[in-house]
């Protein structure tokens, strides 16, 4: 059975109720109760929403950079434009450009190009195209021509200068000056007078070829060029003394018979007594001819006059 407590003969001094304490157990109870409060943290304060979007913003651009970099630029171009479609819609087409105003170095060469250029023209004034078109001018080889002969039997004829590689290889002066020939033997040179239209004004030039006979047939089709024939010193020396003989011809006929009549006959019997005959004597008023010894300038001269005719 079991004993049951009647807690109204409890003293009421004896209970626990707090309106009994005296100021001195209040005191004591607080005491007591105050470690157990001191080790209680302090609740943080919590962050603003629009702080934490900036910081998660950084913390993905971080990311984002470091992948960035671990890529070329073409792999990244390629990955904003997919992202571009992906996102925002489109086509690839959208993205290319309109290349039908572009101009390379060559186009404005084209463009400003010109056979012949005054070396005279003050070229500060020139816009930076002609002075391109002049540059390229300057290092262009303007010995020999080479043609096109495509258009032959319709009388039209195409020239241009030399570039350093076609000289380098001979091409136009060991080799047939034609665009599609490779011949090298029979070479004969030409010197053309080459009309052409330039800037809308027409044109003429004094060039020369080197053609092989095949090609040479094709130059002369329509009309006879002139041919630059090989000069020899010997040549010059005797079109020279021709000149000089044609020059003495013009003296008049009474120098002539004076020269004529100073032969007397008594010379011509005092000649005749001493053994000379007439034909002897003509010999020695012939003038001495004195074989000279070519000196290395003059062998060097020969051998370039062979190249370049």
């Amino acid at each position: 059975m079991v004993d049951r407590i009647d807690f109204s003969e409890v003293p009421k001094d004896r209970g626990y109720d707090s309106a009994f304490e005296s100021d001195l157990e209040k005191k004591e109870r607080k005491q007591s109760y105050k470690g157990l409060l001191s080790g209680k943290r302090k609740r943080e304060k919590v962050p603003n929403k629009r702080d934490m979007e900036d910081e998660y913003i950084r913390e993905e651009a971080k990311v984002h950079r470091f992948h960035a970099v671990a890529k070329d630029a073409y792999s990244r171009h390629k990955e904003y434009i997919n992202n571009y479609l992906l996102y925002y819609g489109g086509k690839v087409t959208d993205f290319e450009r309109d290349s039908s105003k572009d101009r390379t170095d060559m186009d404005v060469i084209r463009e400003n190009h010109k056979f012949l250029w005054n070396d005279n023209e003050d070229e500060s004034n020139e816009s930076w195209e002609k002075r391109l078109a002049k540059k390229y001018y300057d290092k262009l080889f303007k010995e020999y021509c080479i043609a096109d002969l495509s258009c032959y039997k319709e009388n039209k004829v195409g020239m241009r200068w030399r570039i350093e590689k076609e000289v380098i290889s001979g091409k136009g002066q060991f080799v047939c000056g034609n665009k599609k020939c490779t011949e090298s033997e029979g070479l004969r040179s030409w010197e053309v007078n080459f009309g052409y239209m330039e800037h809308g004004e027409k044109k003429n030039a004094l060039v020369k070829l080197r053609l092989c006979p095949d090609c040479s047939y094709k130059l002369n089709y329509h009309h006879k060029k002139k041919e630059v024939v090989k000069t020899s010193k010997k040549d010059r020396s005797s079109k020279s003394a021709s000149h000089r003989k044609s020059h003495k011809k013009h003296r008049s006929d009474k120098d002539l018979e004076r020269g004529e009549s100073s032969r007397s006959e008594d010379d011509i019997d005092e000649r005749k007594d001493d053994g000379v005959a007439d034909g002897d004597e003509e010999v020695w008023k012939k003038p001495v001819v004195l074989t000279e010894k070519k000196s290395r300038e003059d062998e060097f001269d020969e051998y370039f006059e062979d190249m370049f005719l």
